[in-house]
This record gives structure tokens, C-alpha cells and sequence, in this order.
């Protein structure tokens, strides 16, 4: 079955692992995801089956929740609790106040050095097979938004703090890189500990099936996540039939609700992505006919 599934990846595994182990269950190579999530992450994945593949170039951009731990007081070589620590200092002497006063200048649209131990392609390689080779690994900045950032617990234990966190973001930001930029702001050093995502775009993790689940889980229908994501164009039976032929509807551009929208037909269908041509609309990915809504 077509669709869109949602996936709570447990810590320990790769996203790719999640995507076998998905192959495997439904019986089709044909499985991708949009967005990966560190071994030690856990959360939402959202994978692709089959023909709605397809929709994931539009689900990747979707803005992201996580809900993340921060321990100040503790520099490790990947950002994260994954890497060996480099260094030690004693945090329990920054105060509340401190740590929101320093936290206000990471949230908004902010430039964000991302890990060195990131997916990042560096000359057709892995910014982290670059930097455990030993390798000295430079990256560019980039510009990410980080519309919360809020501090939900705080632990103190002996020298370090511990920040419950929940951030809502961009797609393409590093809360690992968040984790760093805050202890060094601080003068304490930080890295990540936990970091769980619960949601992307309409996606939620209340949603997902357990990795156990995966032969049973019903995936959302191909129409019905696509309207989630773009919003909905209902379309006739004649004007599903010209879209899937690569003829152009003319002059109904102003009934998309966005630049983008899902065509759907008479019977609950996905037709395809369609797109604004002037006036017009055009679809820019068709979905076949056998797939239901």
C-alpha cells in the first residue's frame, strides 16, 4: 500500500536501518525518508512507500519540534553524547539567568556553524568520515531559524547542568550545534545527551508506529498527506484526466491555497502536485492512477 508512514525510531540505529527494516516488512525496495535522525535519536521518521515517494521533496523542508537535553559543563568531539569528551568545567555556578540571557541570541534567524561530525558532503564525503580520519573539516555557516527555544527542567548535579529543552526550527538545523553554541557562550562548554523529534511539519509523533509494527501499520493515504503538507485542489474527473496528460489547467491559478496544492479527484485521488504557470496550474509530480486516495 502507497502512502506515507510515520515511524518512532528507537535510539541505537540508524535511520537507514529503519528504511531496511521497512523494506523488509512491506515487501518493496521502494522506501524512503525525508530527514535523517542520529544513532542516538530517537523520534519521528517519516518514510515514503512505494509511489509516494514521490511527496517526500516536499515533506524534507517542513519545519521540525524536538525535544532535546543540553549538559553544560561538558565538550565532546561530535556536539553529542556519541563522542569521546575533550573537555571538563565546572558549570554550577551559571545561574538561570545566564543561560536564558545566552539563549536569546540562538533563537530567531540565526547563522549556525553545523557539528563537524555531520551528514554534511565535503568534496563528495561525509563531513564525519572526514573528521575521524582525522582529517580537519571546515564548514560554512548557514542560515536556520529557531522559532522556540525553551528551557522546560533544569538538573543540577554536582558539576554539571543538565536543560531540558523543546526548540522548534527550521529544517536544516542542528540542535547538537545549539547544545555547543550555548555552553561556549557560557564559558562552560555543552553537548547533547537526548534529543527526541516529535514532529515534522503536520506529522506528528503521536502517529508513528514502534519499528515492531511495521507490517501491520497502515500508511496515511497518498491524498490525504499530501493536502496536509500543501493543502488541497479538488479537480474534475476531465481536469484530472488533462493534468495526468501534462496539459496545463488555465486560468484557475488563484483556487491553489499556495504556490503548490494536491489535485485531487472526484474519487478521493491524488492526481499529483500542481503548481502555479501564471495564471495557470501544471502538475510538477503525477502520481498513478492505481493509487488510491
Amino acid at each position: 500500500m502507497a502512502g506515507i508512514l510515520l515511524v518512532d525510531k528507537p535510539p541505537g540505529i540508524t535511520s537507514h536501518d529503519v528504511v531496511a527494516r521497512a523494506r523488509r516488512a512491506r515487501g518493496t525496495r521502494k522506501i524512503g525518508h525525508a530527514g535523517t535522525l542520529d544513532p542516538m535519536a530517537t523520534g519521528l521518521l517519516v518514510l515514503g512507500v512505494d509511489a509516494a515517494t514521490r511527496l517526500l521533496t516536499f515533506v524534507v523542508g517542513l519545519d521540525k519540534t524536538y525535544e532535546a537535553t543540553i549538559r553544560l559543563g561538558e565538550t565532546t568531539t561530535t556536539d553529542d553524547a556519541d563522542g569521546e569528551t575533550t573537555a571538563v568545567t565546572d558549570s554550577s555556578g551559571v545561574s538561570a539567568d545566564e543561560i536564558e540571557t545566552h539563549l536569546s541570541p540562538l533563537r530567531g534567524t540565526i547563522s549556525q556553524v553545523p557539528s563537524t561530525y555531520s551528514a554534511i558532503k565535503v568534496d563528495g564525503r561525509r563531513a564525519y568520515d572526514l573528521a575521524r580520519s582525522g582529517q580537519e573539516v571546515q564548514l560554512a555557516a548557514r542560515e536556520v531559524t529557531v522559532t522556540r527555544l525553551e528551557v522546560t527542567d533544569e538538573r543540577r548535579t554536582g558539576t554539571v547542568v543538565d536543560l531540558d529543552v523543546t526548540v522548534d526550527c527550521s529544517s536544516g538545523t542542528y540542535i547538537r550545534s545549539l547544545a555547543r553554541d550555548l555552553g561556549v557562550a557560557l564559558g562552560v562548554g555543552g553537548h547533547l545527551t537526548a534529543l527526541r523529534r516529535t514532529r515534522i511539519g503536520p506529522f506528528h509523533i503521536g502517529d508513528a508506529v514502534g519499528v515492531e509494527d511495521l507490517v501491520e501499520a497502515s500508511p496515511w493515504p497518498p491524498a490525504e498527506a499530501a493536502a496536509a503538507v500543501l493543502g488541497a485542489l479538488g479537480v474534475t474527473a476531465a481536469q484530472a484526466r488533462d493534468l495526468r496528460h501534462g496539459k496545463r489547467l488555465a486560468g484557475i491559478a488563484s483556487a491553489l491555497p499556495g504556490p503548490r496544492a494536491a489535485a485531487i479527484d472526484p474519487d478521493g485521488a491524488l492526481v499529483g502536485i500542481v503548481e502555479r504557470r501564471g495564471d495557470d496550474i501544471k502538475s510538477v509530480v503525477n502520481m498513478p492512477e492505481e493509487v488510491a486516495g
